[in-house]
């Protein structure tokens, strides 16, 4: 196994872990640690200390449940997209959103990039690319979608 691999693999395991962290949270395993933590508190938060861990996925849970989808037509800043917490709602929402929702989240997964790139030194070069690979990922998981359910011949 090449070093590059090896590296590929532990990059993929360790987002493939927060994935299922992060998921178990939106089945209702997770508890938060104050009832009061604040709806989108957990979008600025990247570090892993517990109380950050529980705002993530508390913010999560908000975002899955909340039946307007509201989050979906804000504007993210790149700590979003480092924490993880808004690709992963457009994940595991993907099947339940309408086309122009798709498209939204699809240019966001697309932008998050460069977002990303222009935080200088507020983000470590690890959460970057764990960030740059999730929003891959989820870019198309939604482009998937979009073009089943939504494209025109």
């Amino acid at each position: 196994m090449s070093v590059l691999h090896a590296i590929a693999s532990a990059a993929n395991f360790a987002l493939v872990a927060g994935l299922l962290a992060l998921g178990a949270c939106t089945l209702g395993a997770c508890a938060m640690s104050s009832p009061q933590i604040g709806t989108r508190a957990g979008l600025g938060c990247v570090d892993d200390s517990p109380a950050c861990i529980d705002q993530r996925q508390a913010t999560l849970r908000h975002m899955v449940n909340d039946r307007s989808r509201s989050w979906v037509h804000e504007s993210p800043t790149p700590e979003a997209y480092a924490s993880g917490v808004r690709l992963f709602a457009y994940k595991s929402k993907k099947k339940e959103l309408t086309c122009d929702e798709l498209r939204r989240g699809k240019l966001e997964a697309d932008t998050a990039r460069s977002s990303l790139n222009s935080v200088g030194d507020r983000l470590t070069p690890a959460q970057v690319s764990r960030s740059v690979m999730l929003a891959g990922e989820v870019g198309r998981e939604l482009e998937r979608e979009f073009n089943r359910r939504c494209k025109r011949g």
